[in-house]
């Protein structure tokens, strides 16, 4: 197996220590001293601090949209229910490594004028995410999805900042109740 690129060794630092120990926590020293990279192949492949954070963001996006949307499938396929979103949430904070949105901690570490990219990238996610969750009320025959959408949101993102305070099973359960009462008002 070919050993992966210094771009890559970067990013795969970068990510873990990124999403575990904060934007702000996380210096370029420490990126460079655990992938294994010189500095100058460090500033080669992204010129700034805020270009790599910004290839973190572009990754995490895409990776856990897949993730995602492929547990809320999976869920969808063995019963159609908005609440299945609660459950595909229950699977991610059950994860030894969960530690809440890294796009919420993004936005909350850098300030929404800070940082216009990240706050652009997170803004992006939140849209895809939201117009995903409108696609699976259409699905589910939902009246007003664009509107379902918008309070799955509300409980989404509550549930995921609730469980990384403390992880408690009653908060998927919470979010499953929550997130049938918001279909029921649809139908």
């Amino acid at each position: 197996m070919p050993q992966p690129s210094a771009r890559e060794r970067i990013l795969d630092t970068a990510k873990r220590l990124f999403y575990r120990d904060g934007l702000r926590a996380t210096g370029i020293d420490r990126i460079i001293a655990e992938s294994g990279v010189a500095k100058m192949s460090l500033y080669r492949h992204f010129p700034s601090k805020n270009d790599l954070i910004a290839a973190f963001l572009v990754w995490r996006h895409d990776h856990w949209m897949g993730w995602f949307s492929g547990a809320v499938e999976a869920r969808l396929a063995e019963r159609a229910e908005l609440g299945a979103v609660a459950d595909a949430l229950g699977e991610w904070f059950a994860q030894d490594d969960f530690r809440g949105c890294a796009f919420i901690n993004a936005v909350a570490e850098t300030g929404a004028v800070e940082e216009g990219l990240h706050l652009r990238q997170a803004i992006v996610h939140k849209q895809a995410l939201e117009d995903y969750l409108a696609d699976v009320a259409v699905r589910l025959g939902l009246n007003e999805p664009a509107l379902a959408a918008q309070e799955a949101m509300l409980c989404v993102e509550g549930m995921i900042v609730r469980a990384q305070f403390r992880r408690d099973p009653q908060i998927v359960a919470a979010g499953r109740r929550l997130l049938e009462h918001i279909a029921r008002a649809y139908i």
